[in-house]
């Protein structure tokens, strides 16, 4: 089982944000939405003779709000042929686009697995292995969680961890883009100019 939460949107790293998002021509519902998923995921896992499981679809849509979401994205976090996968999607200003879009992108798999076979899919799904959602900028830059913290301490802590983290110090590339996300994400979220 999964240990990702439905809610909030938890992304996986690896994945670039949408920037400027576009309107989709999708004309679907979030229920419709999610049970196309829903249907789906359980075509895929019959078309390939492999079980899904673990399934998680994360995003910011929670609690009983009519207002949508600032971050529209959705991330379909599921294990497939013994790893994890995830599909994200944050192209739309809508999570029920988001999640309409991760829909096709399965039946575009189911697509591959009739015409291509299942080694087909076992190479496009590569791109979809999850990495672990992010931890927090804090936690990552060696602060405590909840404590105050501007702009300059965050750049302190990056410029001192990065001595270490860095490929050419004795780090690795993995640790690095790590700590860069941390500085990024704090940057964001402390409102420092892009």
């Amino acid at each position: 089982m999964s240990d990702i939460p439905e809610y909030p949107l938890q992304w996986p790293e690896a994945v670039p944000r949408t920037t400027q998002r576009v309107t989709s021509q999708f004309k679907t519902t979030l229920h419709a939405a999610l049970a196309n998923v829903d249907k789906a995921l359980r075509a895929f896992a019959k078309d390939s003779g492999k079980q899904v499981t673990g399934i998680v679809l994360s995003s910011n849509v929670g609690g009983l709000s009519l207002k949508a979401p600032a971050d529209p994205g959705v991330a379909a976090w599921f294990t497939w042929d013994g790893e994890q996968r995830c599909i994200a999607v944050d192209r739309y200003p809508k999570p029920q686009d988001n999640l309409q879009a991760i829909f096709h992108i399965i039946e575009a798999r189911r697509t591959e697995m009739r015409h291509g076979g299942l080694h087909v899919v076992r190479q496009t799904f590569k791109g979809f292995t999850a990495l672990p959602a992010p931890d927090d900028w804090f936690k990552v830059l060696g602060f405590k969680p909840g404590a105050t913290v501007g702009l300059n301490e965050v750049e302190a802590a990056f410029r001192s961890l990065a001595k270490n983290t860095h490929p050419d110090a004795g780090g690795s590339a993995a640790a690095m883009a790590r700590l860069n996300w941390a500085r990024d994400e704090a940057r964001r979220q402390l409102g420092a100019p892009q």
